[in-house]
């Protein structure tokens, strides 16, 4: 049965061992998965999650040295937020100061305690305070503690001229429903603990987003299998006219891609494989992987490939 939320979230950064220090030192999460953009080679492809790349936890990357800054707009995710105990908030805010990056004084939002941040490439990222969220498994770098450790995705708000397309998509085809509205933000709600929050933020006419270092290429969301997929695919296609790539294998999962109404790029991505298909759980991220189409110009790629760190 599928868990409707967030699989993962593909974004793009700078430099790879820039990228590397910031999601696994300073945010303490850990590096999953070494890959490469299968579309293009050239470039690595890294994830990050917890202990064993969860669907829920998995924020990626597409680091290129020399990318121009991204801007948030219209048609893009405009914040991707992480879920921690709520308890921990005044020690992720110390944490965040004694390590100089950017951020604001938590806030309130739908009930929560929000405290949010930017990446060194200007991504907008919050921490969000969750009750009970201390019972959840967590990987915790050396210097974090457990008990303060991201738990995985809390979800992401998507910037729109009108929310209501999308929330269509949402609650007809992904598995979410409404639950509240807070000015001009609508928050959905599927049924997965990590990464089961989508908030839609309508604001008229306003710039277009820009891809760049430090915005979001698409949000993936769960599907349990192919057989959930291609349903979900065909509700896309025959309830709501829109048009839908042919499935495709990312060697941890299979997707399909969809433009949604609104102009974000989505992705239903499948569960399995997962991750520990090409590497135990104990040594994920720890050496270069490449797919099967892939393996014979290793050589190659690793040759103009920067070193992570």
């Amino acid at each position: 049965m599928t868990q409707h939320g967030i699989h993962h979230v593909t974004a793009f950064s700078g430099p790879v061992a820039r990228t590397v220090d910031f999601y696994t030192r300073v945010l303490g999460l850990r590096l999953v998965k070494k890959t490469v953009n299968f579309d293009d080679p050239g470039t690595y492809h890294l994830y990050f999650g917890d202990a064993a790349g969860a669907p829920g936890t998995i924020l990626t990357f597409f680091p290129i040295v020399h990318a121009a800054p991204g801007r948030v707009g219209i048609g893009q995710v405009s914040e991707t937020a992480f879920r921690v105990p709520r308890a921990s908030i005044g020690a992720w805010t110390h944490r965040l100061v004694a390590m100089g990056v950017p951020h604001e004084a938590p806030t309130a939002a739908f009930g929560e305690t929000v405290l949010r941040l930017r990446d060194p490439d200007g991504m907008p990222l919050a921490l969000v305070g969750v009750d009970g969220a201390e019972g959840e498994p967590a990987w915790a770098a050396s210097d974090i503690a457990p008990e303060q450790a991201i738990r995985g995705f809390h979800g992401v708000t998507l910037l729109l001229r009108e929310a209501g397309p999308t929330a269509a998509i949402l609650a007809g085809v992904l598995g979410f429903e409404s639950v509240g509205t807070e000015g001009a933000q609508t928050r959905f709600k599927g049924s997965a603990a990590l990464g089961g929050l989508v908030t839609l933020r309508a604001v008229g006419d306003f710039l277009p987003g820009r891809q760049g270092a430090g915005s979001v290429h698409h949000v993936a969301f769960r599907a349990a299998d192919d057989a959930a997929q291609a349903a979900m695919a065909e509700a896309l296609r025959t309830g709501h006219g829109l048009d839908v790539t042919e499935q495709r294998d990312r060697q941890y999962f299979r997707s399909i891609y969809f433009r949604e109404p609104g102009g974000v790029l989505f992705e239903i991505a499948t569960d399995a494989p997962g991750f520990a298909i090409d590497e135990p759980v104990a040594e994920l991220g720890t050496a270069l992987k490449l797919p099967p189409f892939l393996e014979p110009h290793r050589g190659r790629i690793e040759a103009v490939l920067p070193k992570v760190a």
